[in-house]
């Protein structure tokens, strides 16, 4: 375990051990604390460019002063709504992969302790609010922008929240929400917010600026570590490629190893175990099970993953083994790789677009349990943008109870880190899965479905907060 992991293991620790409740506050700068600086346009003038250029690590006053008169030409004239959906644009084209996963393990234990959580920033609610919402968090302090006549002037609309003003911000916000900011904790990374920071009595230096780190020194404050978040490498696109002509290579050498069998199931299952652990070996990726009991007994089943990666597409079935098929959206009969692969090994596509025809298309895959065959189902329905575990939709669940099958819930931990969502490039790296007890819906009433739905859910979240060992 390296210092750094140390560090913020001891962090969750104190969290969980230290005072619970709403009026403890822990509070998140945005740029370079939770969101690592993403790559863009040293020359901007697009609001594309600005917004995200503005979304920066250690930002110094010249530097901000810099951000708000590319803000002032780039804004003005524009609609809230425009931008609005512009930062929303941006977050699930590319701020979502600069995500700290070591921040979101930060969040979602202060949430679990029931404390009060802000994000608090500098820059414009169109850089910080999608990240918010897709991290669940309410409270959201940010500089406002002027607007007239329903368009933006280009300009604050009163103080920004730079230095002093987002400690004053933060001061008002805790008096208006009856914020105990002695027992608060506030995590930042530059010298600019140690007015914020001074404000707590948990106050965490976050990647810090050679400035803020010599403050935190003398002052004895708690310091963490996260790792930074880059863009591929060349030698990222090599050895994925390399890994898809293995995952090929692997599928064909599978199903020829089985054709004199002229059985299709073992022909499939040796398809995904050859192509499976191809990929995942030239890919430098290293699946960690506990509970691997769970994968083979009793079958059959449904089994439930959590779905934030392209590449949990090579993890299931390494860690389930044969006698398994899936179900899919129908966008993935697109893919030129995995699309062909997928209808081989019996994959049900559904349309999630239509729910008539994708409650159809689900009927015979009871009849699919029935006859032996366990089935993988994402019950998010979709990839999350960030480790958060989305809603679960209720079709598997309905699928189990009609076909007399238990579910298995499989947790996946860190395949986000390996394949970004919207990325086909894979990194090397390690992939934690877990493998939860069955779970008996036999008993299930469907007037009960939707409490029992949220509590299989909740177990997701649980193991993710607190991973077996």
């Amino acid at each position: 375990m390296t210092d750094a992991r140390a560090d913020l293991d001891a962090a969750l620790a104190a969290i969980r051990s230290g005072p619970q409740g709403s009026a403890v506050a822990a509070i998140f700068d945005f740029g370079g604390t939770v969101i690592d600086a993403p790559k863009s346009r040293r020359l901007r003038r697009k609001p594309a460019d600005v917004l995200l250029g503005g979304i920066r690590d250690h930002m110094t006053d010249g530097e901000y002063s810099r951000f708000l008169r590319e803000l002032s030409e780039a804004l003005a004239g524009r609609s809230e709504q425009e931008l609005d959906d512009l930062g929303r644009r941006l977050f699930q084209r590319t701020v979502y992969g600069y995500l700290y996963p070591e921040a979101w393990e930060l969040i979602r234990t202060h949430r679990a302790a029931g404390h009060t959580i802000v994000l608090v920033s500098s820059l414009t609610r169109f850089q910080v609010a999608p990240a918010a919402a897709q991290l669940g968090i309410e409270h959201v302090l940010y500089t406002p922008m002027a607007t007239s006549g329903g368009v933006l002037t280009g300009y604050p609309d009163g103080k920004t929240l730079w230095h002093n003003g987002k400690a004053e911000a933060v001061a008002t916000f805790a008096a208006a929400h009856r914020v105990d900011l002695e027992h608060s904790y506030a995590y930042a990374d530059s010298i600019a917010d140690l007015p914020t920071l001074s404000l707590v009595g948990h106050p965490v230096a976050v990647n810090a600026d050679d400035a803020l780190s010599g403050a935190a020194d003398r002052q004895h404050w708690a310091t963490l570590a996260f790792r930074p978040r880059r863009a591929p490498r060349a030698s990222d696109y090599v050895r994925t490629a390399a890994g898809f002509a293995g995952l090929l290579g692997g599928a064909l050498f599978g199903v020829a190893s089985k054709a004199l069998t002229q059985d299709r199931q073992r022909m499939a299952d040796a398809l995904m175990a050859h192509a499976a652990r191809n990929t995942l070996r030239i890919a430098g990726v290293r699946v960690r099970v506990t509970g691997r009991e769970h994968a083979r007994s009793p079958r059959p089943a449904v089994f439930l993953f959590n779905h934030q990666s392209q590449f949990d597409i090579i993890i299931v079935p390494e860690v389930l083994g044969g006698g398994v098929t899936a179900i899919g959206k129908k966008e993935l009969t697109k893919n030129p790789v995995f699309g062909p692969l997928m209808r081989f090994v019996g994959v049900t596509f559904i349309d999630r677009a239509n729910t008539a025809q994708a409650k159809a298309a689900l009927r015979p895959v009871v009849e699919t349990l029935r006859g032996g065959l366990s089935v993988a189902v994402a019950p998010e329905g979709t990839r999350s943008y960030t480790p958060e575990v989305g809603p679960f939709k209720k079709g598997a669940f309905h699928i189990a109870m009609q076909a007399g099958v238990p579910v298995i819930p499989v947790v996946i931990r860190n395949a986000g880190e390996i394949c970004w969502r919207n990325a086909m490039v894979a990194r090397p790296g390690t992939v934690d899965v877990a493998i939860l007890d069955p779970i008996d819906v036999s008993a299930w009433e469907p007037g009960d479905l939707d409490d029992n739905v949220a509590r299989v859910r909740q177990l997701f979240v649980d193991t993710l907060l607190n991973w077996p060992h």
